[in-house]
């Protein structure tokens, strides 16, 4: 087995966590943003297995060993124009060397099969501009990069300045 058919598809488990915790420090490395990444195990447990969890995992597992080779993770949006939730995919990663044998592929399907089963409107990502591999990957799905949006992002400290009406700049109030 070395293809699509050597590979498992399952909703994550807690044991899972770590696997996927360090598959994320591999794409963090790959998008060049290693420093942003500072999830630890538990946070990503609680993230995805605590109380109210406000994300779901998929992983692809190698059937022959058991080894984790790609998640993917989602949560819930909602669009006031259609007036219905989506899925949003944070993240769908395939470790190097299974790339090309659908894992990706079969990852993505279960998202838009998640997102149909909740009855969500769209199933939205993002992708870095300069990865050209993983955009022609999702445009050969029938995936629609949308090129007039971009992402605005408030985060750490500056979630507080702007929850207190502080500007970036002076600390002044707008």
């Amino acid at each position: 087995m070395s293809g699509a058919d050597s590979i498992v598809i399952r909703p994550a488990e807690p044991s899972d966590v770590a696997g996927i915790h360090e598959m994320i420090g591999e794409l963090a490395d790959f998008e060049h943003l290693r420093h942003q990444f500072v999830a630890t195990v538990e946070d990503l447990a609680a993230g995805l297995f605590g109380e109210r969890p406000p994300a779901g995992a998929l992983v692809a597992e190698a059937q022959d060993t058991g080894q984790l080779v790609g998640y993917a993770i989602h949560f819930t949006t909602f669009s006031t124009f259609l007036g219905r939730a989506g899925l949003w995919l944070e993240d769908l990663y395939v470790r190097p060397g299974w790339r090309g044998r659908g894992a990706g592929k079969r990852l993505l399907l279960a998202v838009a099969a998640v997102a149909r089963q909740r009855g969500c409107g769209r199933c939205e990502w993002s992708v870095l501009d300069w990865n050209r591999q993983a955009i022609d990957f999702y445009e050969a799905v029938g995936a629609e990069v949308l090129p007039d949006w971009r992402f605005v992002r408030v985060s750490g400290d500056g979630i507080d300045r702007l929850a207190s009406g502080r500007r970036r700049d002076d600390g002044v109030s707008p």
